[in-house]
């Protein structure tokens, strides 16, 4: 990448080796490709009609410059908005589809967003029902057709050579110092905040990033995007997508990721760690309804994968490997179109064990970190076996510092670093310090340059005898059983270390079938003496990896999934452990307040 400063720039760039599938989605049950040439033809046509609009770079100050808002689910209109928004020097204020309406309301009053560009039918009265009381807010325009909202394509007309001169020309103006967006963190506790990002921000990170994607042998360039566009995470990896050449199919929704890599046939994509754990749940809820040979040589292979070593690989070892992957492996790249080489897993912690299957399975786990406010990769695991190691998230990537503080703390600093909170100085100031920002995570450099994420700072807890309790760890050592799908740990201010956990149902359905266990509601599982036996027993045998202190003493059953529309989750899938322990309290007042000897308390 040669000459880049700005975000658009990928426009020359990819004007130079144009593609027939640059940006692709369904559409009607059909996917329909829009080429290099269609794309930036309407990024033009969207860019002269804002300008005509009214929508501005203003004075050329961040608060000065017009904010345009966006809330949409991934597809080639989200991308050509914002490439509109850039070119014309106004800034991008994006929001999360499920974001609440006192959240939506909260972000279009602070970032006076002047007009605002929704997907569908659900959104628009969403913003609809807060319009009164965003004063600045002047228009709503949908992507998909509705009868009562303006279509986004009564703005897409013919434009002039002259009118692209005019856009050039603002566009000619805009430094890579200058915000391109302000994105509105989730926060799992308190108000959200927002981050600007520069374009010297995101172009940095997009470099990093992007060198590290480039190592990877794909014979064809062909992305599956489904992660949310607004957060900082998919949106770079996006402008990695367009710089180096790829093809960016946009899955339908959630629901349909399995069938829609079915048809794509991607070489990469990105993931959350959740997302992992929901694709390998299905794999041996299948696995298990096998029988006979079938079935022995499928828990064979769940074996041997969990033992997988990036090195070290003995030959009878590699021959297991071999026969597994015949066998096994390969159905299940096979049932993702087949042609995954690997996956960029990031937003939080990706238990081991998944890390070792799927890349045994020949679907390599590229593990990274980072926030919102340092846009986002701080570092990630590489393709090359030198760069890669389980159990952390990294090298560092170009141009990023990082060092860890006296509390182990860790923190980072370079021209991915946030310019700074909107409109929020104070906040800014308590997070940097001499250009090092405080990223809250608690972690480790290694003497090979890896770093490891030990816990969140503000999660750490002290127990009422004085001992500091990292929930993190435990938490996720735990869930690698494939009997807990969520778990919470808790213990501030108490005398032991308690637990909520969320089982997974469709294993414990399966076990409770195979045990001759006749429960099939959650709330019977959940109360039953046999399965908080079963509880019982991971967890104590578990609980020999840590300190006494850390171990969990008692816990309950939940039996409903933390979700994000229950408010549990945020958008990015974090648990918010204060919503969580309100919600809860009774439950968790309960073990506290109940026989000590008694271990299971359940919900």
């Amino acid at each position: 990448m040669k000459n880049v400063a700005r975000l658009f720039d990928c426009i020359s760039t990819q004007a130079q080796n144009p593609k027939a599938d640059l940006l692709n989605a369904k559409e009607n049950g059909v996917w329909v490709s829009y080429s290099t040439t269609e794309v930036h033809e309407k990024i033009y046509q969207l860019a002269v009609a804002l300008l005509g609009m009214g929508i501005s770079a203003g004075d050329g100050t961040t608060v000065g410059r017009d904010k345009v808002g966006l809330i949409s689910n991934g597809r080639p209109e989200w991308v050509i908005v914002d490439l509109a928004v850039q070119l014309i020097g106004a800034i991008l204020v994006p929001l999360y589809p499920n974001s609440s309406l006192k959240e939506i309301e909260l972000i279009l009053i602070e970032a006076e967003v002047k007009c605002i560009f929704v997907s569908d039918a659900d959104l628009c009265g969403k913003v609809n029902t807060v319009i009164d009381h965003v004063p600045s807010l002047k228009s709503i325009f949908s992507f998909n057709d509705l009868k009562d909202c303006k279509s986004w394509k009564q703005l897409l007309k013919p434009i002039t050579n002259a009118d692209k001169e005019k856009v050039n020309a603002i566009s000619a103006t805009i430094k890579e110092d200058d915000v391109t967006t302000i994105i509105f963190t989730s926060g799992t506790t308190g108000r959200p905040k927002g981050v600007m990002l520069s374009h010297k921000n995101i172009v940095n990170n997009v470099t990093g990033s992007g060198d590290v994607l480039d190592q990877i042998p794909l014979e064809n360039k062909r992305a599956l995007s489904f992660l949310p566009l607004n957060h900082i995470f998919e949106k770079m990896c996006t402008y990695i997508y367009l710089f180096y050449g790829f093809s960016i199919y946009y899955a339908e929704s959630m629901e349909t990721i399995g069938f829609n890599m079915k048809e794509v046939k991607p070489y990469i994509f990105t993931a959350v760690p959740r997302l992992l754990e929901k694709v390998f749940e299905k794999i041996i809820i299948e696995g298990q309804k096998l029988t006979g040979i079938k079935r022995r040589i499928f828990l064979w292979s769940i074996v041997i994968a969990e033992g997988f070593e990036l090195t070290g690989k003995s030959p009878w070892y590699k021959l297991q490997l071999a026969i597994a992957d015949k066998l096994v492996y390969s159905k299940w790249r096979k049932a993702i179109g087949g042609n995954i080489k690997a996956i960029v897993v990031g937003s939080s912690a990706c238990p081991v064990r998944l890390e070792r299957i799927f890349t045994a399975a020949n679907m390599v786990i590229l593990e990274g970190y980072g926030l919102t406010e340092t846009s986002p990769v701080i570092s990630v695991n590489r393709y090359d076996l030198a760069h890669r190691k389980f159990g952390t998230v990294g090298p560092l990537i170009k141009d990023v510092q990082v060092k860890i503080a006296s509390d182990g703390e860790i923190l980072t600093k370079g021209p991915s670093v946030m310019v700074g909170y909107y409109k929020n100085p104070e906040l800014t100031a308590e997070v940097l310090e001499d250009g090092w920002f405080h990223t809250g995570d608690i972690g480790v450099l290694d003497k090979d340059g890896f770093l490891k994420i030990t816990d969140r700072k503000k999660e750490i807890f002290k127990t009422s005898g004085g001992k500091y309790v990292a929930p993190g760890p435990i938490e996720n050592r735990m869930k690698e059983s494939p009997f807990i799908e969520q778990m919470m740990v808790i213990g501030a201010d108490r005398k032991f270390t308690s637990a909520l956990i969320v089982p997974s149902f469709p294993n414990l359905k399966l076990w409770c079938t195979q045990n001759k266990l006749d429960i099939s509601s959650n709330n019977e599982i959940v109360t039953n003496a046999t399965v908080i036996a079963l509880f019982q027993s991971i967890i104590e045998s578990l609980n020999t990896e840590f300190n006494h202190v850390e171990q969990v003493k008692k816990f309950t059953l939940i039996q409903h999934e933390w979700t994000i529309d229950g408010g549990e989750l945020t958008p990015t899938g974090k648990m918010k452990r204060r919503a969580i322990l309100e919600k809860y309290d009774k439950e968790i007042e309960k073990m506290y307040t109940s026989d000590i000897d008694n271990p299971a308390v359940t919900h």
